[in-house]
C-alpha cells in the first residue's frame, strides 16, 4: 500500500499487475480491500489501481460535507500523481457514482466504464432515510450501522453461510470514520445526474444485483437507458455487494468487458 497527497488530503492506494490501467472505486463504508478478489483476477492482464476514497480506510477523513465534484477531483488528482493518462474504471455503489461523474468531467481519460450496484438519482423521499443514517453515525459511530447495512448488502442465505465474510465486511463498516461516512452520505443524498448521462461517451457496462434493495435493478436500468450504447447485466442470487456474493460471475463480466 502506498500514500499520495492529493487536494490537501492523504490518499492510500495500491497498484498491482501489468498491462492497461484499470481503476477500482469502492462503496460507502468499505475501503480498497473490497476489491481483493477482482484485483487479483485482473492483475494478469491489467495494471490495477485501487484507492481509499476520501473519508474511508487510511485516506484522510476531513469534516464534510463532500461533493461528487470533490470526489471526482480526488480521483483525477491521483491519476495525475501517478502519471496515468487513461484508465478503465470499475465502481460499485458510491464508486459507480464517482465513475459517472468522472466520465462526464474527464471523458478523454476514460476508456471503458463499469457501474455496479449503483444509481444516478436518489429520490427526495429517500432523504429521511439518509438523514437517519447520518444522525446515527454522528451520535454512535459507524459500528451502529453494521447490522442494518449487512442486511441490505447480502442476501439472507449468503449471510448465514458466510459468517467470515460478514465479520470482515462488518469490520470495514464499523471502522469507517464518522466524518467520512457523513461527508460521503451527504453527497449521495443529493445525487441527481440521470439527465446528464446521455453525454457519457465511454463504452459502459452496468451491473445490478437481482436482490439488491438499496440500488435495485430498476436503478441500473435507468442508468443503462440513459447512457448511449451501454449494456445491462443483472446477476441473480446477489444483493448489493455482488462483487463478493457472486464473485465468479461478477469478475467474468468485468474482465470480458474490459478486454473488449
Amino acid at each position: 500500500m502506498q500514500i499520495a497527497q492529493i487536494n490537501g488530503i492523504t490518499v492510500r492506494y495500491d497498484v498491482q499487475g501489468a498491462g492497461p490501467w484499470v481503476t477500482l472505486s469502492h462503496s460507502l463504508s468499505t475501503d480498497l480491500t473490497l476489491w481483493d478478489g477482482l484485483a487479483e483476477a485482473l492483475a494478469a492482464d491489467f495494471t490495477v489501481l485501487r484507492y481509499d476514497t476520501r473519508g474511508h480506510g487510511a485516506s484522510s477523513a476531513p469534516d464534510g460535507p463532500y461533493t461528487f465534484a470533490q470526489l471526482t477531483a480526488d480521483l483525477a488528482g491521483l491519476l495525475d500523481a501517478l502519471r496515468i493518462e487513461r484508465t478503465h474504471f470499475v465502481g460499485l455503489s458510491m464508486g459507480g457514482m464517482i465513475g459517472q461523474h468522472f466520465a462526464l468531467a474527464h471523458p478523454a481519460r476514460l476508456q471503458r466504464l463499469v457501474i455496479a450496484s449503483s444509481t444516478s438519482r436518489v429520490p427526495a423521499e429517500a432523504g429521511a432515510v439518509w438523514e437517519e443514517r447520518i444522525a446515527l453515525a454522528r451520535g454512535s459511530g459507524c459500528a451502529a450501522l453494521v447490522d442494518a447495512t449487512l442486511g441490505r448488502w447480502f442476501t439472507p442465505g449468503y449471510r448465514a453461510a458466510h459468517p467470515d465474510v460478514m465479520a470482515r465486511i462488518g469490520a470495514l463498516i464499523a471502522a469507517t470514520p464518522a466524518a467520512g461516512y457523513i461527508g460521503c452520505a451527504g453527497a449521495i443524498r443529493s445525487l441527481d445526474i440521470t439527465a446528464r448521462l446521455g453525454a457519457v461517451a465511454a463504452p459502459t457496462l452496468v451491473i445490478a444485483g437481482a436482490d439488491d434493495p438499496g440500488t435495485p435493478p430498476a436503478a441500473s436500468e435507468a442508468i443503462a437507458a440513459a447512457i448511449p450504447g451501454s449494456r445491462l447485466e443483472v446477476i441473480t442470487s446477489a444483493s448489493h455487494i455482488s462483487c463478493i456474493e457472486q464473485a465468479r460471475r461478477f469478475n467474468s463480466l468485468v474482465i470480458d468487458f474490459l478486454k473488449g
